[in-house]
């Protein structure tokens, strides 16, 4: 809930555009919501503080990550595991 928590997929061509566009248009049928994902040109970028870097992957047990975060990861791992790096 909010524009601070929306999903967005920032492009760096016109070529990325285009696929993140496709990928968006392909996950559509894997929830009954419509996806918000904003698609956006790059805009100038600043890495996190350490701590949130592989936030995830520190933190599995945390509650949030238990209850919100890892249900979205298996259901995406699933859906995507042919497109997944081994």
């Amino acid at each position: 809930m909010g524009a601070q928590y929306r999903s967005v997929i920032f492009d760096h061509s016109g070529l990325q555009h285009v696929l993140a566009g496709e990928a968006i248009a392909a996950a559509a049928g894997l929830w009954p919501d419509p996806i918000v994902t904003e698609l956006s040109p790059v805009p100038a970028f600043y890495p996190a503080e350490n701590y949130h870097q592989d936030y995830f992957r520190k933190n599995p047990t945390w509650g949030y990550c238990q209850v919100v975060v890892a249900p979205k990861v298996a259901k995406a791992r699933k859906a995507f595991a042919e497109r997944l790096r081994r």
